[in-house]
């Protein structure tokens, strides 16, 4: 199947880059954001979320005058849908932004089109939500136009890159529907781009975040074990890694990010009666942040009322703007609650605006007056510390590393006291 002009719903972390990839291969594409403000950005020639290389593959898509921005659709020979799938309080899969972007396509379906749903959703939602609201337009999915789902399997900081070079998955409503999708893709993939149904091709995104999030659920759970046992977690699972069949994953303040702490509630949401073991690692991961403000409280004797903490990082993983359900954000807001008078630091996101928060601009204004260092995410900057430069900037002499990027330094030598998650050496 041949394609000229494609349509992409969603301009967040997945939209823009594949947008782009598409322009830069020479396909027109009309990106769409119901956000003003995001494409006011994009059209002065800024970008609203930070990514490497991103800046250069965007000019370069829109100097070639293959890419626009727009609020509202077009009519085009596909249309993809990459919009965000959040969860509810509840942890019910919050659809809307799907079910309002495949809304937007009805007025411009024809015969031929093929409609390719991203965004992460529960089984079934292609069938059972995204069929229904297309063929009220008295098209006939399957036989008058094609549908399928293809999940991003990408990794923030590096997405450029394995949008071209990861296996890319194709699950088609049909056969037709799946190789329509395979001739999209092939514009720019080059890594296999594999055929199947689209309730699979659900599944197998999901699939993939909820076995890292069971496996990060039992680091965490080892780092309780060791803290408890009086022994080094990090030292254990590096012996236990030896084993030829055993990889464990590292601890940490707990589990973020729109994929592997969201996409395995849409298992439990879908099949409750048969997610026991998912439900609980979601448990354990939810609940390691109380983990982290305990260890806070016992570096500080027992109480943080009134202390001064710089919280360095807010983003859910290293190198990267994006806070979206951070573990880090919760241990900041369950230290204010506590009464601690913390102060939050994020290198990439320095102007995020969090209710509830502090967030200062620089690192100098988070350490000065500090009375504790809390160390939330790996950030290369934060993990090139050394004592001697910490101690000249922040009064502070206790640190709490959550994330394991200080263990090699010789902190006592420099008069510091560090308390490591999952490190308890008696």
């Amino acid at each position: 199947m041949k394609f000229n002009k494609i349509c992409i719903l969603g301009l967040g972390y997945i939209g823009l880059p594949t947008a782009s990839m598409f322009a830069t291969h020479g396909l027109k594409v009309v990106g769409v954001d119901v956000n003003p403000h995001v494409i006011e950005t994009l059209r002065s020639g800024k970008l609203h979320i930070h990514e490497p290389g991103l800046g250069e593959a965007m000019q370069k898509a829109v100097e070639s005058g293959n890419l626009t921005v727009s609020t509202v659709p077009e009519p085009a020979d596909a249309f993809i849908i990459a919009v965000p799938t959040p969860f509810y309080d509840d942890k019910r899969a919050d659809m809307r932004a799907v079910t309002s972007a495949t809304e937007a396509i009805l007025p411009h379906l024809r015969k031929g089109n093929l409609v390719v749903l991203e965004s992460t959703s529960p089984p079934l939602t292609t069938v059972n939500l995204v069929i229904p609201i297309l063929e009220k337009s008295g098209l006939k999915a399957g036989a008058d136009f094609h549908v399928a789902y293809s999940p991003e399997r990408v990794l923030p900081g590096q997405i450029l890159r394995e949008l071209i070079e990861n296996a890319r998955v194709i699950g088609g409503i049909t056969p037709e529907s799946a190789q329509a999708g395979h001739d999209l893709y092939a514009t720019f993939v080059k890594g296999d781009i594999i055929k199947t149904t689209a309730t699979t091709a659900e599944m197998v995104k999901l699939m993939e975040n909820t076995y890292r999030d069971v496996n990060i659920a039992i680091a965490n759970e080892f780092a309780r074990l060791a803290d408890r046992f009086g022994i080094d977690a990090w030292e254990a699972i590096q012996l236990a890694n030896l084993h030829p069949r055993v990889k464990i994953l590292s601890p940490g303040p707990g589990v973020g990010g729109h994929c592997i702490s969201v996409d395995p509630w849409f298992l439990v949401e879908s099949a409750p009666d048969l997610t026991p073991l998912i439900l609980t690692a979601r448990k354990v991961n939810d609940s390691q942040p109380h983990f982290v403000l305990a260890l806070v409280k016992a570096a500080l004797g027992g109480t943080i009322a009134g202390k001064k903490i710089a919280a360095l990082g807010l983003a859910y993983k290293p190198d990267v703007d994006d806070l979206r359900e951070s573990p880090a954000v919760e241990v900041a807001h369950l230290l204010q609650a506590n009464g601690a008078l913390v102060k939050c630091y994020e290198p990439f996101k320095p102007d995020a605006a969090l209710p509830g928060l502090t967030l200062v601009p620089s690192l100098e204004s988070a350490l000065a007056e500090a009375d504790l260092l809390l160390l939330l995410v790996n950030h290369t900057q934060f993990r090139a510390f050394t004592p001697s430069q910490l101690a000249s900037q922040t009064p502070a002499r206790l640190l709490v590393d959550t994330v394991h990027a200080w263990a090699d330094q010789d902190w006592a030598s420099a008069g510091f006291q560090i308390h490591t998650l999952g490190v308890n050496k008696k």
